[in-house]
């Protein structure tokens, strides 16, 4: 016994150095601090996007302890300093977040206390609080208090756990999966084909919808499509319509499209990962009638309403087709499991394991009340509007009037390939990467994309997004 107790002691003298002392603790939290401060203190002064690479021996697991000034050092040198730079309010590129402060105040917080949020007898707190965000999230889209939700990590996830309840609830099986249909813009987020596969709906039908002008869906297109299948003796059972594509920022005309699938009997899914917030603004509001008929909806506060990576949510009107996949009770858990409960989250995702996101948004919107987050996104949609007249004014064409704050453009040419053109005028500007831009190809056109939506994207921004665009044009010209 006495061998054993001295061993004990011995690996104790090792492994407590895995809980430092408060003096320890500060000293971490003031280079920590520094380094946060001197990040964000200078983020107008970096460029949105460099081609560089990593050296990545620096990686390297070798046992070889490193100060935290050295290991501080290489993140930035090795991680913040090469790539997208998405908490820059250049990250005009993809559809960014940007990453608010106090955002990751609370995730300090969250994982300094380590709450288990799946389930609620673990943490009655941390669930409730969760809860009461989805709450909040139906009162916004007109969701009825029985829906059912759930923060999951983002879009992909929240749109595999509404596609998984679309396929229980119409018993989308081996033996008709072939047979059955569903109904997507050929604008469909990528993650929708990833998550059919994944539920193993690899082989179903997917028809693709006919767009007018504006990338939105042709809902009389949808009805011919639905009518002739159903003729056929085929399996229509699922329409997905978005609130924001990638590509062009559409919103399909969810109304319309809600009616016919109620008159089909279909489930009616939304992915509104990127634009669904736009729900709180007087100029869009009205663009989202239609979206309360959803049988699903995905959206990304992590997107909208502007928090770091990693949040994002889903609801959902029929509870029984998310428990169908997601509800099981094991033998251990049985002191968790009571008919009083709220609801589980653990229940309604694929996730057991599962960090406390929700403090990530309930302290901000606490601290800040809802008003910042709503000026936010207006000034969004008034710079999409002023880097339009900008761009213009310098000879580019642009696409059609974008429905929230993502628009493309290019630039055209009396003789030559613009395909081309433009492929070698993305490729100067993200040589030049004072912002970042990213391009897509709409009917055979190649494009320029920008998508407005960071927070600290500001009108000084805009304007040095134009002056970029302009100087990188001058370049290919000169090359002609």
């Amino acid at each position: 016994m006495h061998t054993l107790k001295q061993k004990i002691i011995e690996l104790h003298h090792i492994s407590k150095e895995l809980d430092p002392p408060e003096i320890l603790r500060n000293n971490y939290l003031n280079q920590v601090n520094n380094f946060t401060n001197q990040f964000i203190n200078g983020i107008e002064r970096v460029k949105a996007y460099s081609n560089a690479k990593p050296n990545t021996n620096v990686f390297s697991i070798n046992n070889k302890k490193k100060p935290l000034r050295e290991i501080l050092k290489i993140y930035t040198e090795e991680v913040v300093e090469k790539g997208i730079k998405p908490a820059s309010g250049g990250h005009l590129g993809y559809i960014p977040g940007g990453g608010i402060y106090t955002s990751a105040l609370a995730d300090y917080i969250v994982d300094i206390t380590n709450e288990y949020t799946g389930m609620y007898f673990a943490s009655p707190g941390g669930v409730t609080l969760e809860n009461e965000l989805i709450d909040w999230m139906k009162s916004i889209f007109g969701f009825p208090k029985t829906a059912i939700g759930n923060l999951t990590s983002g879009g992909s996830i929240a749109n595999l756990i509404a596609l998984t309840a679309a396929r229980d609830k119409h018993k989308i099986k081996s033996n008709n999966i072939t047979n059955s249909v569903i109904y997507v813009s050929p604008q469909v987020h990528h993650c929708i084909n990833k998550a059919l596969r994944i539920i193993g709906l690899e082989d179903v039908i997917i028809r693709h919808l006919e767009l007018d002008d504006n990338s939105r869906i042709l809902s009389d297109d949808l009805k011919s499509k639905i009518e002739n299948d159903t003729s056929l003796g085929l399996n229509p059972f699922l329409v997905i319509a978005s609130s924001g594509t990638t590509d062009t920022g559409a919103v399909d005309p969810l109304q319309e499209i809600g009616k016919i699938t109620k008159s089909y009997n279909l489930w009616y899914h939304i992915d509104a990962a990127y634009g669904g917030f736009f729900i709180l603004t007087k100029q869009k509001k009205a663009l989202f009638n239609g979206i309360e008929l959803a049988d699903s909806l995905v959206i990304d506060p992590h997107k909208g309403l502007f928090l770091p990576y990693g949040l994002g949510a889903v609801l959902v009107k029929d509870k029984k087709a998310v428990y169908h996949s997601h509800h099981y009770i094991a033998n251990y858990m049985q002191d968790a499991i009571q008919d009083s409960m709220p609801v589980n989250p653990a229940d309604v995702s694929p996730e057991l394991t599962k960090h406390f996101r929700g403090l990530r948004l309930w302290l901000p919107l606490q601290l800040h009340g809802i008003e910042p987050f709503v000026a936010c996104l207006e000034e969004k949609l008034l710079l999409t509007i002023y880097f339009r007249e900008c761009i213009k004014k310098i000879g580019f064409k642009l696409g059609p009037e974008p429905d929230l704050s993502v628009s493309y453009f290019w630039y055209p040419l009396k003789n030559g390939n613009e395909n081309i053109f433009n492929e070698k005028l993305m490729k100067e500007i993200h040589n030049d990467g004072e912002v970042f831009l990213s391009s897509t190809i709409i009917n055979d056109k190649f494009v320029i994309r920008i998508a407005v939506l960071s927070f600290r994207t500001k009108l000084h921004t805009i304007d040095k997004a134009i002056t970029m665009i302009d100087n990188a044009r001058k370049v290919i010209t000169a090359r002609l």
